[in-house]
């Protein structure tokens, strides 16, 4: 049994998600974003890093995964995702918690099988994957998204030896 955080990262909401695989079933553990109150940047990362400390304390997850940074047409709302994503990479860093990143298209491929699926799309899928009775919040749901890719994608990083299986516990780590 391995427990998986995702974080689909915002600087005013920040979605998260908790799952387990146990073999290759995959199981629903909590869900819900994290909504900055703050009315400046460094404010807002400060909320989203103790909120993801009190998520990693409450859920105690082996492994996290976090979608990465992609630039559309806003430089500067990107650079805001980056710094909310380090804030969030900063509190499980901390725990020494391995981090794995997907790009937005990897991570609605492994749960879509389309890497250009809307989030609606995406939204639907999670409640099927996962047997919710209703559909998650889209900023959750695409946090669930980022923990099923990551489920899905540990024997293959296994195999490509860039996860590694610590001898002092059962958890696996990124290789460095």
């Amino acid at each position: 049994m391995i427990r998986i955080l995702g974080i689909d990262p915002g600087s005013h909401i920040t979605g998260y998600g908790v799952i387990e695989m146990q073999s290759n079933r995959l199981v629903y553990i909590a869900n819900g974003c994290i909504r900055t109150k703050a009315d400046d940047l460094a404010g807002r990362l400060h909320d989203i890093f103790r909120a993801v400390d009190e998520i990693v304390t409450q859920y105690t997850p082996h492994e996290v995964a976090i979608e990465s940074v992609f630039v559309s047409r806003n430089v500067d709302s990107a650079l805001k995702l980056g710094q909310a994503r380090g804030s969030a990479i900063t509190a499980v860093a901390l725990r020494h918690l391995p981090v794995i990143e997907y790009t937005p298209s990897e991570i609605k491929k492994a749960v879509v099988g389309r890497g250009n699926a809307s989030k609606l799309q995406v939204q639907h899928m999670i409640k099927a994957l996962l047997g919710l009775k209703e559909q998650q919040q889209a900023d959750a749901a695409d946090a669930l998204a980022v923990a099923i890719c990551h489920g899905h994608s540990r024997s293959a990083l296994r195999q490509r030896g860039r996860l590694a299986n610590t001898r002092s516990s059962s958890r696996w780590r990124l290789k460095g």
